[in-house]
């Protein structure tokens, strides 16, 4: 199996700094250090031309295919309590297959891919709420100078503005509603709000408790704004949305709303990794799903514990977070995950572990995820992680993606 990746040199110590000082106040990456460890690579991952054009194939299928999962899944309520959904959430999305799910405009999913000994596989789709958009598009031109022959594959942050722009009128107003207790949130949504100013867009970054739905219309009141708003971006989890007080109306963001979200919090459908438990029981086809996710099931159904060829994650985990892998997390750990599957079986997943191929990056082997993203169904860039361990979790460096 031909590897995708080209081994490049890493930067001196000099310039490494200087780039990463860039990406702070260029692409907003405010937390470019977790603990002792730089989360800026001094490299880039430089994938080949052909590779690239073999995954955005693929990328684009599986976001086909999601979009029309989701579609359907909305219409199966009896099909939500095997995806591990939250009661508040299945009861939101009762009410979407009466009234119609809430308004979607500029649909962003990240598939993560990962290259082994049998090819692409995925482990997973973002299609909630899919981060590193600040890190995918800032970090490639800053890396570009020093390597010739090599080119970006893509820009999420334009395309993403792009498509919020062409869903509002010229001047409209969007709100960028995230969790304002976290800064690698508030990164994100600061860099794409600076990118749809630029495109004529007014923007107000606000946490969701500022959004209220008026009818069907969602308005912002702040103490520094107060008016209707022509469309919302979500970076909120759609699972969270529901410890927010009932005042709020929070369940127009899953159903019977008419103002367009980026992304409806029906995307929860497939942001579950217990998605695949309920392939059997669509009419959608999921070939290409089928064929890069590894074999998944309900932890009851695997002899997971204490054994290297399982995995176990939570269903609506992100960053890595929960996932239990033998050898590569602490007994403690183990035990606590061991203790919640035990209890709440229903929220979490087995996966069959696969063997990510490591890339020789700075002299030293990584394990790289590619986060591919579509907008729309169209490839629009990627989001590259390069991690010491199979384990890709917060503590893997943000890497700028090239390709030669």
């Amino acid at each position: 199996m031909t590897s995708p990746w080209i081994a490049v040199r890493a930067l001196d110590d000099r310039t490494h700094a200087i780039v990463r000082r860039r990406a702070i106040f260029d692409a907003q990456k405010w937390d470019p250090q977790v603990g002792d460890t730089s989360t800026v690579a001094p490299y880039p991952l430089v994938i080949s031309r052909d590779a690239w054009t073999e995954v955005s194939g693929m990328a684009e299928a599986l976001a086909r295919e999601t979009a029309a999962a989701e579609a359907e899944l909305v219409a199966r309520p009896e099909l939500h309590r095997r995806l591990g959904l939250p009661w508040a959430v299945r009861r939101a999305l009762r009410q979407a297959a009466v009234t119609g799910a809430t308004s979607g405009a500029a649909r962003i999913v990240r598939f993560d891919f990962h290259f082994t000994r049998h090819g692409w596989r995925i482990s997973e789709a973002n299609s909630d709420v899919p981060g590193g958009l600040n890190e995918a598009a800032g970090l490639p031109p800053l890396m570009l100078p020093y390597y010739a022959g090599t080119a970006p594959v893509g820009d999420p942050v334009s395309a993403y503005a792009a498509a919020i722009a062409a869903a509002v009128p010229r001047g409209g107003v969007v709100t960028l509603v995230h969790a304002t207790a976290y800064s690698d949130d508030q990164q994100m949504m600061v860099y794409l709000a600076r990118r749809l100013e630029t495109a004529g867009v007014s923007t107000h970054l606000a946490s969701p408790l500022h959004v209220r739905w008026r009818g069907q219309e969602a308005w912002l009141d702040a103490a520094w704004w107060r008016g209707r708003l022509d469309a919302v971006v979500r970076f909120f989890p759609a699972d969270w949305l529901a410890g927010l007080a009932r005042s709020t109306s929070w369940p127009h963001f899953y159903a019977g709303g008419r103002t367009a979200l980026s992304n409806p919090a029906t995307a929860i459908l497939t942001q579950t990794k217990r998605l695949p438990l309920v392939w059997d029981a669509l009419r959608t086809p999921m070939p290409t799903w089928r064929r890069l996710l590894p074999e998944t099931c309900d932890p009851r159904h695997a002899a997971w514990a204490g054994s290297d060829e399982w995995i176990v994650k939570p269903a609506l985990g992100r960053i890595g977070e929960g996932v239990a892998m033998a050898g590569l997390v602490d007994r403690k750990e183990m035990q606590r995950i061991a203790r919640s599957v035990h209890w709440w079986p229903g929220s979490w997943v087995a996966q069959r572990r696969f063997e990510t191929l490591p890339v020789e990056a700075g002299g030293q082997p990584r394990f790289p995820c590619l986060g591919v993203y579509t907008i729309d169904g169209r490839v629009a860039g990627a989001y590259a992680r390069l991690s010491p361990t199979p384990l890709v979790d917060a503590r893997a460096m943000d890497a700028a993606l090239l390709a030669a």
